[in-house]
């Protein structure tokens, strides 16, 4: 089923924000609505907003892969994307996030194994001075977490763990 089909009012309502010769300006909201169900983005996905803005499926792939809002891949139910840009690798984020990977025992990029926690690595979250730091992303939207430990963030994981059941 595409988009439109899955969601004829939502993507009505986006596509009617821009003036048709502007319609490829959509292609921001309507991923954020492709990604709504499943948190990610499927290759049919890209193709039916491609069809819907007359763009090309690599152009919206481009999108995709250029903000780290965007997935494409299936993950965890909570994304936790830790900055290691440079600003924050000075105040230890690269220790933090090795020692983070080690006590859950996965890499970035990876889930565990219960399937609730994907650990990613990103660059820039804007809050340097407040490192290590990450967000978390979900179905609820994105949670910000400022010089953590990993003590603390494992804590975080529990509560989560405990809400998701």
């Amino acid at each position: 089923m595409s988009l439109a089909e899955k969601y004829p009012q939502e993507v009505e309502k986006i596509l009617a924000k821009y003036p048709p010769e502007h319609k490829k300006s959509a292609v921001m909201p309507l991923l954020y609505l492709a990604m709504r169900e499943e948190g990610y983005i499927t290759k049919a996905d890209k193709a039916d907003i491609a069809k819907l803005l007359d763009m090309t499926t690599t152009e919206v792939s481009s999108i995709v892969g250029f903000y780290t809002l965007f997935h494409d891949e299936k993950a965890g139910k909570y994304r936790l994307q830790v900055c290691t840009d440079i600003g924050c690798a000075l105040r230890g984020a690269e220790q933090y996030l090795a020692e983070l990977s080690d006590e859950l025992g996965i890499k970035p990029g990876e889930t565990t194994p219960d399937g609730l926690v994907t650990l990613e690595e990103v660059k820039c979250l804007a809050a340097c001075d407040k490192a290590p730091m990450f967000q978390v992303q979900s179905g609820e939207g994105i949670q910000y977490h400022e010089k953590m430990t990993v003590g603390a963030t494992l804590e975080l994981i529990e509560t989560l763990r405990k809400e998701a059941k």
